[in-house]
């Protein structure tokens, strides 16, 4: 019996042409509880793949530009004196959503980055000593530009340690740019999409996510790839325990998506790369090579 997601998939693919691996880690990444990094050139169709996974999954979407001059309280909002009542109001930011689309993250500097620490891990806000919690489910998606290109801000690690998967999208190939060509404008097409499934049914599926099982032994081929990266004499540091835990949690929904509700070597192997890639600079140039990761793979035997 397909999985209630069959219908997501096929919804994103026709908005988002010849990349159904991304947009099953996509899936995989919010199924997970997780938060996603987009990392690409400008035009590859970041921004629309985020609004199109929260039209398909119905739910609340909000979109920040984030720039040079973008302050915490523009994300988190701000108490307002109100002089009818004598009373601070808090006026909620946009980050009070279920998916929050943060365009360009890099581009705006740390202190606003970092507003979105407390959010992404406890999912709440905290604003002038009251806490405020924010929607289930809640779901990151940010996009970057290489850090290579002028105006940005490098995330610091603890920024790109809350982000479950990093993910590149890539030039389309030649069937599926074509079709872009002579068919209709992808962010036309997503007006026209449904939710393809409840709320509910959603959070319903994260909960069955967390209950796969999971053997001994492939927990012992996670902590042995932990050690792998901890050993590497080319990686400035290796993978947090936070980390392994969603490693553990993207292969479970790798999984479900394959209609299994068991975990097997090739799950942890598909996600690996994108759960591991951003968290392991290098000592040479501190920054990440995403290719590291992919290496680690045929180095580490499968249990």
């Amino acid at each position: 019996m397909a999985h209630p997601l069959t219908s997501t998939l096929q919804q994103l693919n026709q908005i988002i042409l010849g990349k159904d691996t991304q947009l099953r880690l996509a899936l995989a990444c919010l199924l997970a509880r997780g938060h996603l990094l987009l990392e690409d050139v400008p035009g590859v169709g970041k921004t629309t793949l985020a609004h199109a996974l929260a039209v398909s999954l119905g739910l609340k979407f909000q979109r920040t530009q984030f720039t040079s001059d973008l302050l915490p309280a523009d994300l988190l909002g701000v108490s307002i004196y109100e002089r009818d009542t004598g009373l601070f109001r808090f006026h909620q930011g946009p980050v009070f959503t279920q998916v929050l689309l943060g365009d360009e993250i890099n581009r705006a500097p740390p202190k606003t980055q970092s507003a979105l620490l407390e959010a992404m891990e406890e999912r709440q806000v905290t604003i002038d000593g009251a806490t405020y919690p924010l929607p289930e489910p809640f779901f990151v998606i940010a996009t970057q530009n290489p850090q290579h290109q002028i105006g940005t801000f490098p995330l610091p690690e603890s920024q790109l340690d809350r982000f479950l998967m990093r993910i590149e999208l890539g030039y389309p190939d030649a069937n599926a740019e074509r079709a872009m060509l002579v068919g209709s404008d992808r962010r036309d097409l997503i007006a026209q999409l449904g939710a393809s499934i409840e709320a509910d049914a959603l959070l319903a599926a994260q909960n069955a996510v967390a209950a796969l099982h999971i053997s001994p032994a492939l927990l012992d081929y996670v902590q042995a790839l932990a050690l792998a990266t901890r050993n590497h004499a080319d990686f400035a540091y290796g993978l947090s325990p936070r980390a392994l835990l969603g490693l553990v949690n993207a292969a479970r929904a790798w999984a479900w998506l394959d209609n299994r509700d068991y975990v097997i070597p090739e799950d942890i192997q598909a996600v690996f790369p994108s759960v591991a890639g951003h968290r392991l600079p290098t000592r040479a140039s501190g920054r990440p090579d995403p290719r590291s990761a992919a290496e680690l793979l045929s180095n580490v035997a499968i249990p």
